[in-house]
C-alpha cells in the first residue's frame, strides 16, 4: 500500500504543476490581451483602435430650455464693485434657510438642481460685517454667466409691491367687494385641500357631487356672485379695481377702521392664465404703449366705471387669499416662504429658477421719475414668482410696501441685462472639455464627389420640328442643293415639348421627306443617312405609301386561368384472405 500511495502523491504534484503553468500562460483579463496586442501592432498604430467596453458618465453642461448664456468674468459686469454686496448677502443668507433645513431634498429637474446648499452652509457659517467680504464671498463661490433668452441680447424687468389699502372685517355701504380665501370645493391634481398653498398655473377644478369634475369658475362668474354667501370673505374692500390691484401684486396690507392692520397672501387661483389688462388697453389704443402704468389704467378705470367691468374680465384669472400672521414692521412673504427684502428680491420663473439663485441686474430704469434713466446695477435674490413672469431673463423687482413703493414700480417696464451667479460646482467651461467633438468633415474629394446640394430636374428644351432638325444635321449643305430647300419649305411646323430619343442604327427605313401635320404629340422619326443630292432627288420622286405612326394600345393583362384541382384515386389494392377473427 505505501509504495501506491506514494505513486498517487506523486502524480498529484505533477497535475497540480501543470495547472499552475497553464495558468500563468493564459491572461489575466482583457486588458492584457488589449496591451500584448498593442505591443506587437505599436509599429502601426492604424491597425490598433482601443475601445473602451462602457463609457464613462460624463457631467453634460447644464441646460436652460429657449435660454442662452455665456460666462464672463467678474470685472466685466458693469457696476459689480460699487453694489452695496452686504444687503445682497443677507437677502442670500435668508433664503439658504430653507435651502439648508431639508433634510431630504426632492430630485430637481431644473438646471442649478441642489447645487446651492454648499454655497448656503458656507454663508450661514461665515462671519461677514462689510461689503468687501460680502463681495469676496460672493466671487469665491459663484461663477458669473451672462444669461437671455435664445435670440435676445437682454431681458425684462418689471415691479411690483405690496398695497396699502382701507378695508373692513364686516360689509357696509363703503366696503362692498369681498375679498375671498380659498374655496373648499377647488381641487388641483396633485395637492390636497389642507396644502399650504396651491401653484399659481394649472387646471384647477370644481367638484360637482362625488366625482365630476369641471373647470373653476372665472372672474366674471365670480364678481356676479358665483361663491357668495360661503362664509369665504377676508375682509371687505371699496372696490373692484383695489382687489384687482391686489391680486396682480399678490399680497396687501389692509387697514381697518379701528386702525388695524390684516396682512393678506397669496394662496391660489381659479386656474386661467393671466391675462394683462393693460396689453388690452395698448391693443385697442386707448393708452398708448410709452405711457403705460398702473397709475394710468386706474385713472382710466375711475373715469370710466362701465368699460372697467368689461375690462377686468377680458383677465379671467383669479386669486384667492389667506390671511397670515404678520406685523406692520415685517415684509411681505415671497414664494419660498421667506420676508421679501425691497431693492433686493425679485420673481422669477419657477419652472426655470431654483428659488435663492443670485442674479446681478443691470439696466437704466425710471427710478426717480417717468423719464428718467437712473443707473440700475444690483446684485438680487430670487425669492418670488408670480403667473406673468415667464422666461430665463425675465424678473419682477419687489420695491416694498406702501404708495411711494407702487409710483416706482408701475413706471418699471424696460430690458434689462441678466448675469445669474451659478455654483462653482456647476462650471460649464469645465464640463464642456468632456464633451465628444463633432463627426470630422469630409476631405475636399469626397465633398466634390457627393455635393450637399439638391439635384435640379433636367430641363426640356423647346424644338421647332424635330423632324426637320434631324433631317438638316444629317444631310450636306445646302448650298449645293436647290431641292433640299424645297422640302424644308413644304414641311409644316409642330411645336413639341418631348425631348429627343435615343438614336437608331443607319440600317432602318428612310422617313418620308413630308408629313401631314398632328395635332397631338407623335413618336419622332429615324434619323436620315447622309446620302448624295441626286439619290435624294429619285427617292423623292418615287411615291411610297404613308407609314402612319404607330398607336401604342394598352395592353390589358390577361386574367389568370383557374387552376382546377385534380383529384387521383389511389391505385386499387390487391386483396387478401387473410381476416381478422372478428371481421
Amino acid at each position: 500500500m505505501a509504495p501506491a500511495a506514494c505513486n498517487n502523491a506523486a502524480r498529484l504534484g505533477r497535475l497540480a504543476a501543470l495547472c499552475v503553468i497553464a495558468a500563468a500562460l493564459v491572461p489575466v483579463s482583457a486588458d492584457a490581451r488589449v496591451r500584448r496586442h498593442a505591443k506587437h501592432v505599436k509599429n502601426d498604430p492604424a491597425q490598433f483602435v482601443y475601445v473602451p467596453r462602457h463609457n464613462p458618465p460624463r457631467e453634460w453642461p447644464f441646460e436652460f430650455t429657449g435660454s442662452q448664456y455665456a460666462p464672463v468674468n467678474w470685472t466685466g459686469i458693469g457696476g459689480w464693485s460699487e453694489d452695496d454686496h452686504l444687503l445682497a448677502f443677507q437677502a442670500f443668507r435668508t433664503s439658504c434657510k430653507p435651502i439648508v433645513a431639508q433634510r431630504n431634498p426632492p430630485t430637481d429637474s431644473k438646471a442649478l438642481g441642489t447645487t446651492l446648499r454648499d454655497p448656503c452652509r458656507a454663508a450661514r457659517t461665515a462671519e461677514i460685517s462689510d461689503g468687501a467680504k460680502a463681495r469676496a464671498f460672493f466671487e469665491d463661490h459663484f461663477l458669473p454667466l451672462r444669461i437671455s433668452r435664445l435670440g435676445e441680447p437682454e431681458g425684462f424687468v418689471t415691479g411690483y409691491y405690496e398695497p396699502v389699502i382701507d378695508g373692513s372685517r364686516t360689509k357696509t355701504d363703503v366696503y362692498t367687494v369681498p375679498v375671498y380665501r380659498r374655496p373648499s370645493n377647488l381641487f388641483v391634481r396633485g395637492y390636497r385641500q389642507s396644502s399650504a398653498s396651491m401653484p399659481n398655473g394649472g387646471d384647477v377644478f370644481r367638484k360637482i357631487g362625488r366625482r365630476k369634475l369641471v373647470p373653476y369658475y372665472d372672474r366674471g362668474e365670480i364678481e356676479d356672485g358665483a361663491i357668495a354667501g360661503r362664509g369665504l370673505e377676508i375682509v371687505w374692500l371699496k372696490s373692484q379695481t383695489d382687489l384687482l390691484f391686489t391680486q396682480i401684486q399678490g399680497s396687501a396690507r389692509v387697514r381697518l377702521e379701528d386702525g388695524g392692520t390684516v396682512r393678506i397672501n397669496y394662496d391660489a387661483h381659479n386656474g386661467y392664465r393671466y391675462t394683462p389688462v393693460g396689453r388690452v388697453l395698448i391693443d385697442r389704443g386707448i393708452i398708448p404703449r410709452e405711457q403705460m402704468s398702473m397709475q394710468r389704467i386706474r385713472q382710466y378705470m375711475e373715469e370710466n366705471p362701465d368699460a372697467a367691468s368689461e375690462l377686468r374680465r377680458q383677465n379671467r384669472s383669479y386669486v384667492f387669499f389667506r390671511e397670515v400672521q404678520l406685523s406692520d414692521k415685517d415684509e411681505a412673504v415671497g414664494a419660498q416662504g421667506v420676508p421679501l427684502t425691497p431693492g433686493r428680491s425679485i420673481a422669477v420663473d419657477k419652472s426655470l429658477h431654483v428659488y435663492g439663485t443670485p442674479f446681478f441686474i443691470e439696466g437704466d430704469l425710471p427710478v426717480d421719475s417717468d423719464t428718467a434713466k437712473t443707473p440700475f446695477r444690483r446684485l438680487m435674490v430670487a425669492q418670488d414668482t408670480g403667473s406673468a413672469i415667464v422666461g430665463p431673463a425675465r424678473a419682477d423687482l419687489y420695491f416694498g410696501a406702501g404708495a411711494e413703493a407702487g409710483r416706482v414700480a408701475g413706471r418699471m417696464r424696460h430690458p434689462a441685462r441678466f448675469v445669474m451667479l451659478v455654483p462653482k460646482s456647476l462650471d460649464p467651461s469645465a464640463r464642456g472639455h468632456h464633451m465628444p467633438l463633432p463627426d470630422a468633415r469630409p476631405s475636399e474629394r469626397i465633398a466634390k464627389l457627393f455635393p450637399q446640394t439638391e439635384l435640379k430636374p433636367p430641363e426640356v428644351s423647346k424644338v421647332e420640328n424635330p423632324a426637320i432638325d434631324n433631317k438638316a444635321a444629317a444631310r450636306p449643305d445646302t448650298s449645293r442643293s436647290d431641292t433640299s430647300v424645297a422640302s424644308k419649305s413644304a414641311a409644316p411646323t409642330v411645336t413639341t415639348t418631348t425631348p429627343l430619343p435615343v438614336a437608331k442604327p443607319a440600317a432602318t427605313a428612310v422617313a418620308p421627306a413630308s408629313q401631314p401635320a398632328a395635332a397631338t404629340t407623335v413618336p419622332l422619326p429615324e434619323a436620315r443617312p447622309a446620302v448624295a443630292p441626286q439619290v435624294a432627288a429619285e427617292a423623292k420622286s418615287q411615291k411610297k405609301p404613308e407609314v402612319k405612326p404607330e398607336v401604342k394600345r394598352e395592353v390589358k393583362p390577361k386574367r389568370a386561368k383557374a387552376r382546377h384541382r385534380v383529384y387521383r384515386r389511389a391505385a386499387k389494392q390487391p386483396q387478401s384472405l387473410f381476416r381478422f377473427p372478428w371481421q
